[in-house]
């Protein structure tokens, strides 16, 4: 393992170093963060410090952080000597990935081209963070496979072609994703399966010992499940428009995921024998209702619909781990960590459909002519698109987003199969000890042992 000690401290000096000087030839404070804001409050008419963006913004920028380090972190925590690895690399890679995301997002989206400077806020904040998202979600394909510096470099590149295939559906073919069904989750969900499958490994068996959870791992894991689940009506709002938008998207996102509970839990229990459920499928289907909500969230689906969307969803994430899964693994040979292709790629790639059928489906009966105008930003050079346009145009953006994510995800796997970024042995995955100091205890018993002790202790006592 030399390589690697060598390559993480290279990697994380020179990458930040280098971050510090775009920042500081690119990044700025934008108006609102500005210490001149007092003279922007005078020139924009503005009356109170309360309509600075941070005040409509934060609560939301807060949430999706949490959703970030905690929710994701923990979610990945659910293997049983993997969990330093799940919740440590989670943080190492969006931590870089988020001042990455800043620069990438700044030169496509808020570049000012009279100054040459990204003006930043608190929007740019959550963007950085949903950008990040899509190479977290990669992560979970990989999570045990891969060393930290790979990590590294799929966040580097994930983060790049984020960028490139969000400045592709949200201006050119101007769709709306406020949830991220298409940019973030169908993106990321594919990107990891893509490597995954170029990184096969074919002696994994090796390592099948620890490919699995112990009972404290799995309460561990449905703490970031918990996390996720509570904060993602703000995640598929925070970034819509003031007003009618925000407030309609946490209503759906809400819906749509109390709904995916209770089907989670119907096809879970079906599943089994003597009808038990599998902590897999309540860890993970019941977030796929979020996901799936992702795009339509802040058009008028209508409450029961958002129910549907749940209803279904739930169903259709739940088979996937009962049978696309082992299908993928066995036929397909692609290893599949934590089961992305059914939290977020398959519910990614049905959100961003479902959104194209509601857009098609709109009309001036149900928004008015201003709502239309207003939640579709038929505005400018799009002011004569029709909603049936709008509808196959957020349909190709699905498309786009799901071919940035196989095609991107199959090069960097191939720039990931040198044999130069310290990744583990076939013998060695899903374990701590490679990359990091486990404590004594952990190492020593063998967890049979541990409990044949108790029981020995027990008779004892009696």
């Amino acid at each position: 393992m030399t390589d690697s000690l060598i390559h993480l401290p290279a990697v994380c000096f020179v990458w930040q170093i280098a971050m510090i000087v775009l920042f500081g030839v690119f990044i700025r404070y934008n108006p609102e963060s500005d210490a001149h804001w007092v003279e922007h409050m005078r020139t924009e008419n503005i009356s109170s410090d309360i309509e600075n963006d941070f005040y409509y913004r934060y609560p939301s920028f807060q949430d999706v952080h949490v959703m970030i380090f905690v929710g994701f972190g923990f979610l990945m925590t659910f293997l049983k000597r993997y969990s330093f690895g799940g919740v440590g690399f989670n943080f190492l890679i969006a931590s870089f990935g988020l001042q990455w995301a800043l620069l990438m997002q700044g030169w496509f989206h808020f570049l000012d081209h009279s100054t040459g400077k990204i003006y930043i806020g608190v929007e740019n904040l959550i963007n950085a963070d949903f950008c990040c998202a899509g190479s977290l979600i990669a992560y979970g394909a990989l999570l045990g496979k891969v060393s930290p510096v790979q990590l590294m470099v799929v966040t580097l590149f994930g983060v790049t072609l984020f960028a490139v295939e969000e400045y592709i559906i949200l201006h050119l073919l101007h769709c709306r994703d406020a949830g991220g069904s298409m940019v973030i989750h169908a993106f990321g969900g594919y990107y990891g399966l893509a490597i995954s499958w170029v990184l096969y490994r074919p002696n994994l068996h090796l390592s099948k010992r620890l490919n699995g959870s112990v009972y404290h791992s799995d309460v561990f894991a449905m703490i970031g499940t918990l996390f996720l689940w509570m904060f993602w009506p703000s995640f598929n709002s925070a970034i819509t428009d003031h007003g009618d938008g925000q407030h309609r998207a946490a209503i759906n996102t809400y819906l749509a995921l109390a709904s995916t509970v209770l089907t989670t839990v119907a096809i879970s229990s079906m599943s089994q024998k003597k009808g038990k459920l599998d902590m897999v499928h309540i860890q993970n289907a019941t977030l796929a209702g979020g996901v799936a909500m992702g795009t339509a969230a802040e058009f008028m689906i209508s409450p029961y619909g958002s129910l549907i969307v749940g209803f279904c969803t739930g169903i259709i994430s739940t088979f996937g781990y009962l049978f696309v899964t082992p299908f993928l693994e066995n036929k397909l040979k692609l290893q599949d960590t934590c089961g992305v292709h059914n939290l977020h790629a398959v519910p990614g790639m049905l959100g961003g459909f479902i959104g194209a059928i509601v857009a098609a489906a709109a009309s001036e009966e149900v928004y008015s002519r201003e709502g239309l105008i207003d939640v579709f930003d038929f505005e400018g050079k799009h002011a004569n698109r029709t909603v049936g346009t709008q509808g196959g145009y957020q349909a190709a953006g699905t498309c786009v987003a799901i071919a940035f994510g196989l095609v991107g995800g199959a090069i960097v796997g191939f720039i990931l199969k040198f044999p130069i970024w310290g990744d583990p042995a076939d013998d060695n995955c899903y374990d701590d000890e490679v990359y990091w100091e486990v404590p004594e205890d952990e190492e020593t018993i063998p967890p049979v042992l541990e409990y044949n002790n108790h029981m020995i202790h027990k008779h004892q006592d009696m």
